[in-house]
């Protein structure tokens, strides 16, 4: 209780707390925003029908907005898949490679060509959504009250419109909330589908008490309890590099060098691969799933969320985008100059080119560490179906998101806090914590 305090004793964390609550509960209020002319009841049916496949794993994501038929039904999962293409992009074209070494001014414009792939891939998406739903009309179920081009029209924009609002509101938390504003719509989405899971495990369980007993419900407790623990420790887990200053002469006076570390996390990359993972295959599925046409549906059908295929394709994205994003995210090379202009060396290595390489080998260990911590916890939802016949689509992915984010963003609060000489969350006396970052 005296956390909360402590927060909201802080005027500028409190209006960022406030704000970053007011603009996620926008986005819940959002979800129940249906798209003109669709029956949301045959929707929610049909959803259902499909839960744990495709269906139910996109409407994880989008936070139930696919089950109400929402404005936001395509989610915020199109800006991901924006920003992917940008970030591959910046490394294969010269142009935006220099854009991104120029700081701030080059961040934005890359971020508004980002802006400008999300409207395309919405317009897309949305078109296949709105054929997908007429096409449900044929099978016996009036989902789409008045099929047409009209409707189709209509919702193309509606479902754009919903994607750029939710780009916009990510972005307004990142820059006046706390935390990374993209990410937590995403954790608010699944955080909001957790009550109805439960339910359904709870009603599985009265509906089929030996097969699915009190047992079996335990031993799902202690090993969520486990994936929590681990995700904790691995997130936090670090590799410290000793780094020794040189004597320095202030004045009349020298200083003896001082000896810090450099902390290289086993997961650099936070929870970007599993989101870019689950956008890339996450897209053609969607495009398979809204169309009649046979060859996308075979394509679909060998990409099975509980099929080995699916499963390898995944586990190779997250290790791709692992080292992809950690090399982005952290570059030895220019942590070696840095350190040789302050004259800083590591023990035992000459600095310069010796220190890059050197820095450059521990960190793709523990970035090998981390690519298959992540795919390990990954995988974890399709384990949970096929032994233990889990009624919903609701494991390690959705853990690891929600776990990561949340020590993303506790340690931003408890950074505000410890600037200003508040009390952490750990108490006046036990350690702070330390977020993903380090």
């Amino acid at each position: 209780m005296g956390i909360i305090i402590n927060i909201f004793k802080l005027p500028e964390l409190r209006k960022r707390v406030l704000f970053t609550l007011m603009m996620l509960a926008v986005y819940r209020l959002g979800v129940f925003i249906a798209v003109p002319g669709v029956d949301r009841k045959v929707m929610s049916e049909i959803v259902n029908q499909g839960d744990g496949g495709f269906l139910g794993y996109f409407n994880m994501f989008s936070g139930g907005a696919l089950e109400q038929l929402s404005v936001f039904a395509l989610g915020i999962m199109p800006y991901i898949s924006a920003s992917i293409i940008m970030q591959l992009m910046t490394v294969v074209i010269p142009r935006l490679e220099q854009l991104s070494k120029e700081g701030e001014t080059g961040r934005r414009k890359i971020n508004q060509y980002s802006r400008y792939g999300t409207v395309g891939l919405a317009l897309v998406q949305g078109y296949f959504m709105a054929s997908w739903l007429e096409s449900q009309n044929s099978a016996g179920q009036t989902l789409v009250l008045d099929p047409g081009l009209g409707f189709q029209l209509e919702t193309v924009l509606t479902l754009t419109g919903g994607t750029i609002f939710l780009m916009w509101l990510g972005e307004q938390i990142t820059e006046r909330g706390i935390g990374n504003g993209i990410s937590l719509i995403i954790f608010a989405g699944i955080i909001a589908n957790l009550p109805l899971a439960l339910y359904q495990l709870f009603q599985k369980q009265q509906d089929d008490p030996e097969a699915f007993g009190p047992m079996t419900l335990a031993i799902l407790l202690v090993m969520a309890i486990l994936v929590i623990a681990f995700i904790v420790v691995m997130e936090r887990g670090q590799r410290r590099i000793t780094v020794q200053y040189a004597k320095r002469v202030q004045g009349r006076r020298m200083f003896d060098g001082n000896a810090n570390y450099l902390p290289l996390r086993i997961n650099s990359a936070g929870v970007i691969p599993p989101i870019f993972a689950s956008s890339i295959l996450m897209f053609p599925n969607q495009i398979a799933g809204m169309t009649q046409n046979e060859w996308l549906q075979a394509f679909s059908s060998a990409l099975s969320y509980d099929g080995w295929k699916y499963i390898t394709v995944y586990v190779a994205l997250n290790v791709f985008f692992t080292y992809f994003y950690t090399a982005i995210q952290f570059n030895p090379t220019d942590v070696a100059d840095n350190l040789k202009k302050q004259n800083a060396s590591v023990p035992g290595i000459r600095p310069g080119k010796r220190t890059a390489e050197y820095i450059d080998f521990v960190l793709n260990r523990l970035t090998f560490v981390g690519a298959w911590y992540i795919s390990a916890v990954c995988v974890l939802p399709t384990f949970l179906q096929t032994k233990f016949d889990v009624p919903f689509y609701y494991g390690g992915t959705s853990l690891l998101i929600v776990v990561g984010v949340a020590l993303d963003t506790a340690q931003q609060i408890e950074s505000h806090l410890v600037t200003r000489s508040y009390e952490g969350f750990a108490g006046p006396r036990g350690p702070r914590i330390r977020g993903r970052r380090g």
